[in-house]
């Protein structure tokens, strides 16, 4: 006959992922003309929860870019850093509440990238994409099925305890070889 038990473990208990684009705008020395490319780096990020069970992803990447000016006869490069705030509401497995306990793990699954990139004027605007997956670690019960008829331990005899040690003939190969 078997029982269950519960044993508490940590668990994912709520995952998703989400894809935005943000629209960005930088303003570099000179006046542009054409935007001659463009690229995200130092992309850092963390989570932390938010309100109503939400979680929220703040972070921040620098935005290089490389530009002609002076009726396309100079080139120059800028840099901006920029922060963004996403809030993702994680559906939760079962009934789990995030908690101050829960665990929030924050994944880049497609690194920030300018889709869209155009001169308007003095500015340049820039349409970023990313994609951040999150997942939530909490406390959470198994179930397990436990036998109830576990074997009893096996008996072990010292040597000096054990009588049938004293009924062993050391002497039976040299005895039956003769």
């Amino acid at each position: 006959m078997s029982s269950f038990k519960e044993i508490v473990t940590k668990a994912v208990i709520g995952k998703a992922k989400k894809t935005s684009t943000n629209t960005f705008s930088l303003t570099p020395e000179e006046m542009p003309n054409t935007v001659l490319g463009c690229w995200v780096i130092n992309h850092k990020f963390s989570g932390t929860k938010g309100a109503n069970g939400s979680v929220l992803v703040n972070g921040s990447f620098d935005v290089n870019v490389w530009y002609s000016y002076n009726g396309d006869k100079n080139t120059a490069v800028t840099t901006k850093n920029f922060t963004y705030n996403d809030t993702m509401n994680i559906p939760l497995k079962e009934n789990h509440n995030l908690s101050d306990a829960s665990e929030i793990m924050v994944r880049c699954l497609h690194q920030p990238t300018v889709a869209n990139v155009n001169v308007d004027g003095a500015t340049v605007k820039l349409d970023i994409e990313k994609e951040m997956g999150v997942e939530i670690v909490g406390d959470t019960k198994v179930k397990v099925s436990v036998e109830e008829d576990e074997d009893d331990y096996e008996e072990i005899f010292d040597e000096a305890d054990n009588p049938e040690l004293d009924e062993i003939n050391e002497d039976y190969l040299n005895e039956a070889s003769n």
